[in-house]
């Protein structure tokens, strides 16, 4: 059944009831009144059923936003490097080429002086310094003076040598006495010899006393009791035990300085067990220095330590590398040894590389304007502008061909 045609139907008979009620009620007012209320009660109960009847059909009708869909989810992108420009085409894209590369391994090391050419300053002559002429870090040539030294040394040299000229010259006398009698007849030949053996004695004490003295550096001619300490070999001092008024042992330790010829240096490296089958003593392997990573050293791989250290599990190499003079001991190095078998590699442009946040990015495209920042591990720099990417890429992916101007797009 149709509820609004029985709505109408309902509707018109309760007026018609009404109608009715009120003629009735007319009627009775003028009968009397008697009988009013009972007409009137059972309006008003017609009309609170029709209205609970209407109540029920509008209950029945469906709710239009009840059956509506749900409003819908939109969640954004999690993923950060991924990114959406208006103008994909304003970002040229560039394909990595192939690159043969021979397998590498970077290992850290520090330079250190050469030990072989590193050569003890030593005081013969104990005693109080009086002067240093040098200071730790200076350039000094051979045959420098570097200190002076106030020794009762020297006192007892000179002494020694001036007993050793009094000898040897009493002895030569004796011999020559000895001579021109044995020649008379008057002494036998063998006083004749004794004299010849103590002259030959006295003879090397005086040459022993002349050549103390000249270790100690002083003239047998102009005795004094400072002894000059100079510089045996040309190079830079890189270590100082003394100063002004200290005291020197002689040939004890330890010693006022010491001197490193470092136009040869070394490079002492640290290779896992793991690698070393990478690492042949003669070979050559390229050094770079923290303090000038644009610059390429070459350096030969004199030794390969035969102890592992126990905490750490690595060999120490050595690498024979000659100094251009900005080379400094202590500073860090990193080593680059080469396998034999090469390996293939990608190679993109260098502008296509991000630095960004100590690591290094390129920026791939997804399609439909949208791009992936990737990260990647780039090797050295190839000639062209070109950069060799160790991992993260492959010969044939296509990045942006200029990271920065994207990323700057894409902070705007």
């Amino acid at each position: 059944m149709n509820s609004g045609w029985m709505e109408s139907e309902l509707i018109e008979g309760s007026k018609s009831a009404l109608q009715a009620d009120v003629v009735d009620s007319a009627s009775l007012r003028l009968a009397g009144r008697a009988r009013a209320p009972v007409a009137t009660c059972a309006g008003v109960a017609l009309c609170v059923a029709l209205a609970f009847f209407l109540a029920g059909c509008n209950e029945g009708k469906a709710d239009p936003k009840a059956e509506a869909p749900p409003p819908a989810n939109v969640q954004a992108d999690l993923d950060a490097n991924n990114f959406k420009v208006d103008h994909p085409e304003q970002f040229p894209l560039a394909t990595a080429i192939e690159y043969k590369a021979a397998p590498a391994l970077n290992v850290t090391g520090v330079v250190q002086p050469d030990i072989a050419r590193a050569v003890p300053v030593i005081s013969v002559a104990a005693g109080r310094v009086v002067e240093v002429k040098a200071r730790l870090g200076d350039i000094v040539k051979k045959g420098q003076l570097l200190l002076r030294v106030q020794s009762n040394d020297v006192a007892g040299a000179y002494q020694a040598y001036r007993k050793a000229v009094n000898d040897e010259l009493l002895a030569r006398l004796n011999l020559q006495r000895q001579q021109i009698l044995y020649d008379k007849g008057a002494v036998a030949k063998s006083a004749l010899e004794q004299a010849e053996d103590v002259a030959k004695n006295a003879l090397a004490d005086l040459d022993a006393a002349k050549e103390q003295l000249r270790t100690l550096g002083i003239d047998k001619d102009h005795p004094s009791g400072i002894v000059d300490i100079v510089a045996p070999i040309s190079g830079i001092i890189t270590d100082q035990q003394v100063t002004n008024a200290s005291g020197v042992q002689g040939l004890g330790s330890p010693n006022p300085f010491t001197i490193s010829d470092l136009t040869y240096v070394w490079i002492i490296c640290d290779v896992y067990e793991n690698d070393l089958d990478a690492v042949k003593v003669g070979e050559f392997a390229d050094i770079r220095l923290s303090a000038y990573p644009d610059k390429v050293f070459k350096g030969r791989i004199d030794n390969i330590l035969p102890v592992l250290d126990p905490n750490i599990r690595t060999a120490k190499v050595r690498l024979e590398v000659p100094n251009p003079g900005n080379m400094r001991v202590g500073m860090f190095a990193t080593a680059t040894f080469y396998g034999k078998q090469a390996e293939t590699r990608a190679a993109i442009p260098s502008t296509a590389i991000l630095h960004l946040h100590d690591r290094e990015w390129v920026y791939a495209p997804l399609g439909a304007g949208h791009f992936k920042r990737m990260e990647v591990v780039t090797g050295k720099m190839l000639p062209n502008k070109m950069q060799e990417v160790v991992s993260g890429m492959k010969p044939g992916d296509q990045v942006v061909s200029n990271a920065l101007v994207l990323q700057n797009t894409v902070e705007q």
